[in-house]
């Protein structure tokens, strides 16, 4: 049966948070009206995540797992499983579980109402972060969103919250001409939908920070070189071919 919704969670060397994702996420799928498969796509993870996914095979309602020996990055992966999904929306989540899959009911509403793309986003009115990304971030996110929105996402104030909803058509066009591998697929995902004209919703969610993350300043740097590349490809009607 052609489930409702797909949960694509990529993973890299995620075996520690993975599971306690998995199972959160299945108590709330289990309990849905509707039916739902939930794909984990391994970017080359080296340490147990492949064996820990297949070893939950049993336990998680139409779990599938997706093994990539080689590291090819986060962008890569989602499109990956974006494009082997068989749901009629198609929603990907972090592996830390930093905004929980039952925030898709608040979606659902936004897709009755005609809007193909629904981000989740942590710089609207109603947003909730717990706790609050450290200042230096803050600052970093709201100077790099200020040049995404003037280059290729005006109207987006969150680009890179890692909770994002397509309808199966707009999965299907906007992933099958994406080129962005790393940091700036979120960025090129938007870019496209805005190109062929989907309507999109930023949507208020609640945010778990993890403490623990590691991601520095280089990490800005590089989605910037991948806004650039992006802009440029739109310049040059690239993803019109």
């Amino acid at each position: 049966m052609k489930p409702f919704l797909s949960v694509i969670i990529p993973t890299k060397d995620e075996a520690k948070r993975l599971p306690l994702t998995l199972i959160d996420a299945d108590r709330h799928l289990k309990r849905a009206e509707y039916s739902s498969e939930v794909i984990v796509v391994s970017d080359g993870s080296t340490d147990r995540t492949v064996e820990i996914v297949t070893r939950m095979s049993g336990l998680i309602q139409n779990l599938k797992l997706i093994a990539n020996e080689a590291n090819r990055g986060k962008g890569f992966v989602v499109r990956q499983a974006m494009l082997e999904a068989k749901g009629n929306y198609r929603l990907f989540m972090d592996a830390d579980n930093s905004t929980s899959v039952d925030q898709f009911e608040k979606m659902l509403p936004y897709f009755k109402e005609g809007y193909d793309v629904v981000i989740g986003s942590r710089a609207v009115k109603g947003a909730k972060l717990d706790p609050p990304q450290p200042w230096y971030r803050q600052i970093l996110g709201k100077a790099s969103n200020l040049l995404i929105q003037l280059l290729v996402a005006p109207g987006i104030h969150d680009t890179q919250c890692g909770f994002k909803c397509f309808s199966e058509e707009a999965a299907e066009r906007i992933f099958l001409h994406m080129t962005i591998d790393r940091w700036g697929f979120d960025i090129e995902a938007i870019a496209l939908a805005k190109l062929y004209g989907y309507k999109i919703k930023e949507m208020p969610v609640r945010w778990v920070n993890d403490t623990r993350s590691t991601l520095g300043a280089n990490a800005y740097l590089l989605t910037l070189r991948d806004l650039v590349n992006i802009k440029w490809n739109l310049m040059r009607n690239v993803y019109d071919q």
